[in-house]
């Protein structure tokens, strides 16, 4: 009796259609599955081969998709960079020199901002000459380039053969006839050579009376005539930032000192000197100091802002003639254009381009020189003037 019960309880838990496990085979060495009877289910590795291609082919899909999306983001990423890029250059433009505005500090709490307008001074230049017949120079006589003048004051390049040695300098001399002055300049010193095979030297010095900076033994003269002398002669440059002066300029007409203190809302500080000043009324003459204090910049947050590399003098007369003050002369008209370009400042421009037209002293070429370098358009017509008057 029992057996016949435990007979029926295997019927009901066994179903027909079960197979046992150990009745199926695999054959790894064809990939074919096979029951116990042989026979191949072709068909089914068929449509496992079609599901494996599809999930490949789907990955691979989806992988292009990612990359392509990781592409697309990056170069967004890179035209939202370019993009900033280009506003802050604009920003930061100063002129030809493309010197930036910048924070120093990013905690406004913590120190006062500063605005970089270059780690250095924005006034440079370059020196050129070649010496001819260098190899035949006395010793211990100088040869002297072309004298050339830039802001305020003369320059000229100096080379002389000293004890086996090319002695390097570069001169300066104060235009305006005042005592007490001073120039401080780092002056790049280079021999030119063939193929680019150049030496450079640098020093920084303070210049308080006419005279010349350099190095007496720059480079050994056999040296020298065995790797720059070309044909005979001798190329060299100096390249000139002019760092701070001091002890020039016409006499000032307004203050921008603790004064105006009252009637100001911000502080502009040029070096050491301090400039109380109304930022609506800096917004509505220049671009940049629109942008630069009521836009986007931890300087927008201060009342006090430090513009370094900036001549407190030249700023000044900037200042003066945005104030409507008759401020410019032959001695600062190339500093308050300067200005006036980098700050994007059209009432500033247009005066140096009065000034220059119609009273100026300068030569033709000096103030076309002036007129391109600091984009007065109005002056580009001088180019012709200069061209006729070399015939």
């Amino acid at each position: 009796m029992a057996s016949n019960t435990e007979s029926s309880m295997r019927s009901k838990t066994e179903p027909e259609s079960t197979v046992p496990l150990e009745n199926i085979l695999v054959t790894a060495e064809n990939g074919e599955i096979t029951g116990t009877d042989g026979t191949s289910n072709a068909d089914l590795l068929v449509e496992i081969q079609k599901l494996r291609t599809e999930l490949i082919v789907v990955t691979e899909e989806n992988r292009r998709i990612q990359k392509n999306a990781l592409q697309e983001l990056e170069s967004k990423i890179e035209d939202n960079k370019k993009n900033l890029n280009e506003i802050s250059d604009k920003l930061q433009s100063v002129g030809p020199l493309m010197s930036k505005l910048s924070t120093s500090n990013d905690n406004p709490e913590k120190s006062s901002n500063t605005t970089n307008v270059s780690k250095k001074s924005v006034k440079h230049f370059k020196l050129k000459h070649v010496f001819k017949d260098v190899s035949n120079f006395a010793e211990n006589v100088m040869y002297y380039g072309e004298r050339k003048d830039h802001y305020n004051f003369n320059w000229s390049i100096g080379v002389k053969r000293h004890e086996n040695h090319l002695g390097f300098y570069v001169g300066c001399k104060r235009i305006a006839p005042v005592d007490n002055w001073s120039c401080r300049a780092i002056t790049e010193y280079k021999l030119v050579g063939p193929e680019q095979n150049n030496l450079i030297r640098t020093e920084q010095n303070c210049y308080r009376r006419d005279q010349g900076f350099g190095f007496s033994k720059f480079f050994e003269w056999e040296e020298m005539k065995k790797w720059y002398i070309v044909n005979g002669n001798l190329t060299v440059e100096a390249k000139v930032t002019i760092v701070e002066t001091t002890g020039l300029g016409k006499k000032k007409i307004r203050k921008f000192d603790e004064s105006q203190k009252d009637v100001s809302d911000v502080v502009l500080v040029a070096r050491d000197t301090k400039f109380y000043v109304s930022k609506m009324f800096l917004a509505s003459q220049s671009s940049v100091f629109k942008a630069l204090l009521f836009g986007n910049f931890e300087e927008s947050r201060q009342s006090e802002v430090s513009l370094n590399g900036i001549d407190s003098d030249d700023f000044h007369y900037f200042l003066e003639v945005l104030y409507g003050e008759s401020a410019i002369d032959d001695t600062n008209v190339e500093g308050v254009a300067l200005l006036a370009d980098m700050y994007g400042a059209p009432t500033a421009i247009r005066k140096c381009e009065e000034f220059i037209l119609k009273e100026s002293k300068m030569t033709l070429e000096k103030k076309l020189k002036i007129a391109t370098r600091y984009n007065l358009e109005r002056l580009k017509a001088l180019e012709s003037l200069v061209d006729h008057s070399m015939y």
